[in-house]
C-alpha cells in the first residue's frame, strides 16, 4: 500500500484551513461535517464559505499564514501556490501534525479521499493522488451500490451493539450480525419498517440466548487459474465470511488478500513429489474445523473437481456428516486455453476434449491412449511440463501425425503469461529453450493453429503490474 487508510476522529478538535478559495471552502465542509472547529487563514473568502454548514464552527483568524496558527491544531489543509505550500507543510511538519496540501501528494502526510457517506458507515476511496478522476468515478458506481439505508441499519445495529454483547459469546458474534444482515431486518430498515426491524433483532437475540449459533461447514471453492479477476460471485462471498482459509501452495497472493483479514490460514501446498501435508491429513482437518463449529474454506486453484481432489475431500466430508457446499471455479483448460487465444473446439478442427494429468509414474504414463490420441479431438494436459518429452512421443506412437500443432502456457491467464507454440515433434525442445516452468499447460491438437489469429490476450502490456503484484497459477496446474 502506498497510504494506511485512517478514520480522524476530528469530532471537537481544532483545525486550520490556509487559503479562501472555493477549493477551500470544501475542505473546509469536510472538516466541519465532521465535526472540528475549523480555523482560516486567508486574505479574502470565496462566496462558497457562506454556504458552508455549521458556520458556527468556523472562523477566519488571521489574512496570511503564520507559523502560530499551527498551536493547538489537529490537522492542517493548505490550498495555495507551491511557495505558501511548502512554507506551510513544513512547519506542520516539524510540529508532527497532519497536513494536506490540495492536489499536492508529494508535499502531504495525508490525503482527502473521495467519500461515501452512509454514516456511520463510512467508504473512502483514493488513488493515492495518481488519478483522482479514477476515484470519483469508483466512488459514484459505489454510491450506486450502497443504498442510503445502509446508514440506518448500521445505527440500528450501533443501537443494539450493547445488548449482543451481553447477550452473545464473543467467539459467535460475527455469525449473529451476519445472520441479522441477511435475514428480513436488513430489508424491514431498507423499507422504513425501523421499529419493526429492532423487534425482529431482539426476537433473533432471544433465540441467541438459548441455542448455539455456531454452525460448521465446508466451503470446498475454486479460486480459477490464478487472476483474481475469473473469481464467481459466489466463490467471493464465501471468502470473505470464512473463519478459517485451507489453501494450496499456488493460490495466488491477490486471491487471498480478498479472503476476510481475521481469517485463520491454514497452508497444505503441495510441490511435485513434495506433500507438505498428506491428501489424508487434509481430509479430516477439514472434519475437524467443521465440528469446531467453524466456516471453513477450501480454497483451490481451478475447479476442485478436475484434478483437484475434491471428490476425495467432500467424500470425507459425507462419510462423517459434515455440511458442505461446491464452488466451482474455471479450470485451466477453459481459462488458460481463453487467454491463449486457442478454442478448445472448433467446428474445422475438433469436436470433442480431452483433459488428462500428465504425472509420471516411474518414467511412464498410465492413459487410454486409443481413446486420447485422435486427430478431431483437442486434448488438454495438465502437469505435463516434466514428462512432456515423452508425452509427445506416445501421441506420436499411438497414431497422432508428428506435425500436430501443439502448445505449452506458463502462468496462463496472469500478466506473466508465456506461449510457446509448435509441433509433438518441436515442443519439448522449444519449451526447453524458452526455460519454460510449472506451472504450465499443454494443448494438442489442429485448434492450435488459429492461435496466431485469434491471440488476443497481450500480457507484456502489463509488465509494470506484473512487476508491482506477482500472480502466481494454482497448485494443480504445474
Amino acid at each position: 500500500m502506498n497510504y494506511l487508510p485512517i478514520f480522524l476522529d476530528l469530532r471537537g478538535r481544532r483545525c486550520l484551513v490556509v487559503g479562501g478559495s472555493e477549493t477551500a471552502a470544501r475542505k473546509s465542509e469536510l472538516l466541519l461535517r465532521a465535526g472540528a472547529q475549523v480555523d482560516v487563514a486567508a486574505p479574502d473568502l470565496h462566496a462558497g464559505f457562506d454556504r458552508l454548514p455549521h458556520l458556527d464552527h468556523l472562523n477566519r483568524v488571521a489574512d496570511a499564514f503564520s507559523p502560530g496558527l499551527l498551536d493547538g491544531k489537529d490537522a492542517v489543509i493548505v490550498v495555495g501556490d507551491d511557495a505558501l505550500a511548502k512554507v506551510v507543510a513544513d512547519a506542520a511538519r516539524t510540529r508532527h501534525i497532519p497536513v494536506n496540501v490540495a492536489d499536492k501528494p508529494a508535499m502531504s502526510s495525508f490525503i482527502l479521499p473521495s467519500i461515501i457517506d452512509r454514516s456511520p458507515i463510512m467508504v473512502a476511496v483514493s488513488s493515492g493522488g495518481e488519478s483522482p478522476v479514477l476515484a470519483r468515478m469508483l466512488r459514484a458506481r459505489l454510491e450506486t451500490l450502497i443504498p442510503a439505508a445502509y446508514g440506518r441499519l448500521g445505527a440500528l445495529a450501533s443501537r443494539c451493539k450493547e445488548r449482543v454483547r451481553a447477550t452473545v459469546k464473543p467467539e459467535q458474534r460475527r455469525a449473529f450480525w451476519e445472520k441479522v444482515f441477511l435475514s428480513p431486518v436488513a430489508e424491514m430498515v431498507f423499507s422504513g419498517r425501523e421499529a419493526e426491524a429492532e423487534k425482529q433483532l431482539d426476537a433473533m437475540l432471544a433465540e441467541a440466548a438459548t441455542h448455539d449459533i455456531s454452525r460448521g461447514e465446508v466451503y470446498l471453492v475454486g479460486a480459477g487459474p490464478g487472476n483474481p479477476d475469473l473469481l464467481t460471485f459466489r466463490a467471493l462471498r464465501l471468502m470473505q465470511q470464512a473463519d478459517v482459509i485451507v489453501h494450496d501452495r499456488l493460490v495466488s497472493q491477490p486471491i487471498l488478500d480478498m479472503c476476510r483479514r481475521d481469517a485463520e490460514r491454514i497452508y497444505v501446498g503441495k510441490e511435485r513429489d513434495d506433500h507438505a501435508v498428506p491428501q489424508e491429513e487434509i481430509n479430516m482437518l477439514l472434519v475437524r474445523l467443521a465440528k469446531e463449529g467453524k466456516r471453513t474454506l477450501r480454497l483451490k486453484g481451478g475447479d476442485p473437481f478436475i484434478f483437484g481432489r475434491g471428490g476425495e475431500e467432500i467424500e470425507t466430508l459425507v462419510e462423517h456428516g459434515v455440511p458442505f457446499q461446491v464452488v466451482p471455479g474455471i479450470t485451466a483448460a477453459a481459462g488458460v486455453a481463453a487467454y491463449a487465444g486457442i478454442p478448445l473446439t472448433h467446428r474445422d478442427y475438433a469436436q470433442s476434449v480431452a483433459f488428462v494429468t500428465g504425472h509420471l509414474r516411474d518414467n511412464t504414463f498410465n492413459m487410454n491412449w486409443e481413446g486420447i490420441a485422435r486427430h478431431d479431438q483437442t486434448i488438454v494436459i495438465y502437469m505435463g511440463l516434466k514428462g512432456l518429452p515423452l508425452l509427445c512421443e506416445a501421441l506420436i506412437k499411438h497414431g497422432l501425425d508428428a506435425t500436430t500443432p501443439a502448445a505449452i502456457i506458463q502462468q496462463g491467464t496472469l500478466p506473466t503469461q508465456r506461449v510457446v507454440t509448435g509441433t509433438l515433434t518441436t515442443l519439448p525442445e522449444l519449451a526447453a529453450a524458452a526455460g519454460l516452468k510449472a506451472p504450465t499447460l499443454i494443448i494438442v491438437g489442429n485448434v492450435v493453429k488459429l492461435r496466431e489469429k485469434l491471440g488476443w490476450y497481450q500480457p507484456e502490456q502489463h509488465s509494470e503490474q506484473a512487476h508491482r503484484t506477482p500472480l502466481e497459477a494454482p497448485d494443480h496446474l504445474r
